[in-house]
């Protein structure tokens, strides 16, 4: 048998940095490392759900197939949840569908909605699954970069009007993964207005909406006017209630870009299992207490890594909002980013994500993920001091 290929858009993918990472940290197994790299919350899932969850495991009723769309009491809650936190009125029915985690709708998407050779506008850096979900799905990625000068929003006027005619999507994601940047209500006024101009649909990436500091509260881009029209917003249960492994998400807003990505679930996937969802309204429902908790941990562990990497010189964007840090490569080293982090991990033990696995325009920095006790960003430090 002829060696078996890999199809040419897979092939065409870049390197997904995070496998890149996980075989860097298995290179040097048995030192002590110190890990900034994958954004994977340290804390426990809440007690209250998983309480739920093992009541639920005993019903039987909850060990069938669940609806694709999502269990209706849950969308129900999500609708309560999006009223009490964003004051957005939802219909769930038809304008909230349950994920088997916000990564699986945004790759989904563009398979539902773009055709062979249309356009979508990716931000440079972001999230890798935005660029891979565009070409599995034979579309054009177009980079809009993200730049420190630009307060990391995309320049929408810069887009070319040869790209803009071609385009179907348009990916954004604030607070944002990796520069930790947020927008404002002028600037989804901005992109209600322009996506409306140009018929592209908007994909909000809201994920990090609940991991905020200094009493900031992000903006929904559903609770802007004229947003529904023209786009969805999705959210994750992951960070907020520290649920990464569950694989619980929902994507809500336009009725019509809903439908389509129901109609391609029902062809490719069951839905979430039923106790997970149950699990999941009690998250949304119930005490903010433990997420208040996470809160001051995670700005604790900020305040903390502000403060060595300032002492140091160190150019860096301190989080309002994520637990993450974009930190500029000191010039005196002379490395790209994937040098320097092979570097750090080398010489110190210490494991960032390389810049340049959000894109080229994340060349020259590195992000740094607090998901670690304050005593060992202590250390850290005091390694990184000893450079």
């Amino acid at each position: 048998m002829n060696k078996i290929k890999q199809s040419n858009r897979l092939a065409s993918l870049p390197p997904y940095i995070f496998a890149k990472l996980e075989q860097m940290k298995n290179e040097y197994k048995g030192i002590d490392l110190i890990d900034f790299g994958v954004g994977d919350p340290d804390f426990p899932t809440q007690d209250n759900i998983l309480n739920a969850m093992k009541v639920c495991l005993d019903n039987p009723d909850n060990h069938r197939y669940p609806s694709f769309k999502g269990e209706a009491e849950l969308r129900k809650e999500i609708s309560r949840w999006y009223q009490r936190e964003y004051g957005v009125e939802l219909d769930p029915e038809h304008e909230v569908l349950v994920l088997l985690g916000s990564k699986e709708g945004i790759a989904h998407l563009p398979l539902a909605l773009m055709n062979d050779g249309d356009y979508a506008l990716v931000p440079d850096p972001g999230y890798p699954a935005y660029l891979s979900a565009v070409i599995i799905s034979g579309g054009i990625p177009y980079a809009m970069p993200l730049t420190r000068e630009n307060g990391y929003l995309p320049v929408l006027e810069d887009i070319p009007k040869d790209v803009l005619v071609k385009s179907k999507l348009m990916y954004l994601n604030y607070p944002n993964n990796p520069t930790s940047a947020l927008a404002d209500n002028e600037f989804f006024l901005k992109v209600v207005e322009f996506a409306q101009r140009n018929n592209i649909i908007v994909c909000h990436d809201f994920a990090y909406s609940e991991i905020t500091f200094d009493g900031i509260k992000p903006v929904s881009f559903l609770s802007v006017p004229g947003s529904r029209e023209c786009g969805v917003e999705f959210h994750s249960f992951s960070k907020t209630f520290a649920m990464t492994g569950w694989r619980l998400g929902f994507v809500t807003g336009n009725r019509e870009v809903l439908a389509s990505l129901a109609k391609l679930k029902s062809c490719v996937d069951s839905g979430v299992f039923k106790a997970v969802q149950y699990a999941g309204i009690k998250g949304l429902a119930e005490t903010t207490d433990r997420l208040d908790m996470m809160k001051c941990e995670y700005q604790n562990r900020r305040d903390t890594l502000s403060q060595g990497l300032r002492k140091m010189g160190w150019e860096f964007h301190a989080p309002a909002a994520t637990y993450y840090f974009w930190v500029r490569i000191p010039e005196r080293f002379n490395m790209t980013s994937l040098e320097f982090s092979e570097y750090l991990l080398k010489e110190k033990g210490l494991i960032v994500t390389p810049g340049i696995g959000f894109g080229s325009n994340g060349e020259s920095y590195i992000r740094m993920a607090i998901n670690l006790p304050v005593s060992k960003i202590s250390e850290a430090i005091l390694r990184l001091e000893t450079l």
